[in-house]
């Protein structure tokens, strides 16, 4: 399987990814949330291997936007709904390995996936 990055094209995170993997000579596809979105199936899966919290964006200026009342009492299911509406709120990237998923980039991680 090739890998396929989830992701936002623009992204600072997602550059430094792209680099890495195209420094390592690593083929990948790129879906990109702001053109294609993302499925419910999808992020409820990766919920389910990460747990909602890793997925979840809260950092982000999208999340930290957001009214207090909507940023309370989240839940898995609250989460995958705000992801839906703005997928700019799931962590990046989710690199898809097929058997599992990475999210988030750091170096040594991906040495330790393609190894």
């Amino acid at each position: 399987m090739t890998p396929v990055m989830y992701g936002i094209k623009n992204c600072d995170t997602i550059k430094k990814a792209r680099d890495w993997l195209a420094g390592h000579g690593v083929a990948y596809e790129f879906h990109d949330y702001k053109a294609s979105g993302i499925d419910r199936a999808s992020l409820a899966s990766w919920c389910t291997e990460h747990g909602w919290e890793a997925i979840l964006n809260r950092a982000g200026t999208t999340f930290r936007k957001l009214p207090e009342a909507e940023r309370q009492g989240l839940d898995e299911a609250k989460a995958i709904d705000l992801m839906i509406a703005q997928p700019s709120m799931i962590k990046r990237p989710v690199l898809d390995l097929g058997d599992r998923r990475i999210v988030g980039f750091k170096a040594d991680r991906y040495e330790a996936a393609f190894a």
